[in-house]
């Protein structure tokens, strides 16, 4: 990887050439890529097969907590929206999650001498899914995820990524897929309309760079230099690197990390564009909060096993489990003047604050708020909720240790 941006950062001199230019120097320097799109291969794109095998059949596809960030409240979002509306009809109307299976895993495993990194990993993603892959540092996430990549070689187990062994799959396999990485660096002296063009050459079927770039809410970038962009510009520019090739699967790495409110609220419109156009999203994230917004399911990886799968609302036995009723109690009134009932249920207490646990809140509220009115009696905070997803993840991790 490390050599392909090299080649690329030393002629960044073309960027005030026409895109066609760009594309046949950069292709006939890097060894022998085609020279035409589609076109044959020659006797050194095996050697740039192997460096890209986890970005397709030219530079990395691109991205990282790089991608769609810096989206403010300044139109992008609707940009988005405007740019899915302009699908072909045939692929927005599409259904968006199918039963058709995109990754299959079973048995996985990966070794790195004694230590176990992977330990029997099974999972499914089926075609048009967001699905959601949390984990803590060390749960062996960057391990699996580099093995459905293509990146990593297994030791154990069954793998399938759009119908192949990633360890085996060739060019046009790659070409299928996008990759957004936590961290990457666009060519600073290329425009973003240049950069897109260039890498839209090592694709038989790219999407228009038009297109693109206002699907991600750059349109009005097109002719800015990538090292003039601002941070949120450039993650931008890193997700439509990643789906210029117009691939089926994309693999998001923490993809918001460190965005303030607004920008993740913005990358979270144009991550459910990429689902409304049909992409299926394999998302790696710490954050609770946008795998509950964007995830059709989730697997909580944990020790290098998955510890738990559904989804956002059911992960953990979470519609299942009971309701838990707070309130603060008024000065001088213990917890024994409770209803029968309510006090039975008390699960804490902790300076007049009471918590009370119940698997149908309904007619528990209906008595403590009949008993609050009959002595006149204002229950302060009166709140009802069930445990968060990030409760959940919590402790399905902490059980595993």
């Amino acid at each position: 990887m490390a050599l392909i941006y090299k080649h690329i950062k030393a002629h960044h001199q073309w960027h005030r050439q026409a895109a066609a230019a760009l594309d046949q120097q950069r292709l006939a320097r890097d060894g022998g890529m085609p020279a035409q799109r589609g076109g044959p291969e020659s006797a050194g794109a095996a050697d740039a097969d192997s460096a890209a095998s986890v970005h397709g059949p030219g530079p990395p596809a691109r991205g990282g907590a790089d991608v769609l960030a810096g989206a403010r409240p300044d139109g992008h979002a609707a940009k988005a929206a405007e740019a899915v509306r302009r699908e072909p009809a045939a692929r927005v109307a599409r259904e968006r999650v199918s039963r058709t299976p995109v990754i299959e895993v079973r048995g996985l495993r990966k070794s790195y001498g004694s230590i176990e990194a992977v330990a029997g990993v099974d999972l499914e993603v089926c075609a048009g899914e967001v699905f959601a892959f949390l984990g803590p540092n060390g749960a062996g996430k960057t391990t699996t995820v580099e093995i459905l990549e293509g990146y990593r070689q297994r030791t154990a187990g069954h793998v399938s990524v759009l119908g192949a062994d990633p360890a085996k799959a060739g060019r046009a396999w790659r070409a299928r897929i996008g990759v957004v990485l936590q961290e990457a660096e666009p060519e600073a002296e290329l425009t973003a309309g240049e950069c897109l063009s260039m890498y839209a050459g090592y694709y038989g079927r790219p999407r228009p760079v038009a297109q693109t770039l206002d699907l991600v809410g750059l349109a009005g970038q097109r002719a800015t230099r990538c090292g003039q962009m601002s941070g949120g510009q450039r993650r931008r520019l890193d997700v439509a690197l990643a789906l210029i090739g117009d691939p089926e699967l994309i693999f998001l790495d923490e993809p918001t990390t460190g965005f303030d409110p607004a920008a993740r609220q913005s990358a979270w419109a144009v991550i459910a564009g990429l689902r409304d156009l049909g992409k299926t999203i394999f998302l790696t994230t710490h954050y609770m909060e946008e795998a509950e917004e964007l995830a059709d399911r989730i697997a909580v990886l944990a020790a290098g096993q998955i510890v738990a799968q559904g989804s956002p609302a059911t992960l953990g036995g979470r519609d299942t489990e009971a309701s838990v009723i707070s309130f603060t109690l008024p000065p001088g009134v213990p917890v024994t003047d409770l209803p029968p009932a309510v006090a039975a249920r008390v699960t804490r207490t902790a300076g007049g604050h009471v918590e009370v646990e119940a698997t149908s809140a309904g007619p528990l509220l209906a008595e403590l708020g009949g008993w609050a009115e009959a002595h006149h009696l204002d229950l302060l905070d009166l709140q009802v909720h069930r445990h968060t997803l990030e409760d959940i993840y919590l402790q399905l991790t902490r059980e595993s240790r």
